[in-house]
């Protein structure tokens, strides 16, 4: 038996979008200026998840990335000595 799908509230379908564009902010943050641009993907991630249900994953997926990518675009900055900001 198929289950009927279940409507979505604005703010779930706001946090989905938000989540993505925190994770392609994030990935674009290891390469070019983390400092800049780490931070306003971890804060776009946060607000995904204050808007999100209890039960996404996919907010806190993005929180942990930002995190992550702010370290390895840091990491990666000092070592090929490249602009942070």
């Amino acid at each position: 038996m198929t289950t009927a799908p279940t409507p979505s509230h604005p703010s779930e379908i706001v946090s989905g979008f938000l989540a993505v564009l925190s994770m392609v902010a994030s990935a674009l943050a290891v390469f070019y200026q983390p400092v800049k641009i780490a931070p306003f993907a971890i804060l776009l991630a946060l607000i995904a998840t204050a808007m999100a249900p209890r039960g996404s994953r996919l907010p806190l997926i993005a929180v942990a990335l930002g995190g992550l990518a702010f370290f390895l675009g840091m990491t990666i900055a000092v070592a090929t000595n490249h602009s942070l900001y």
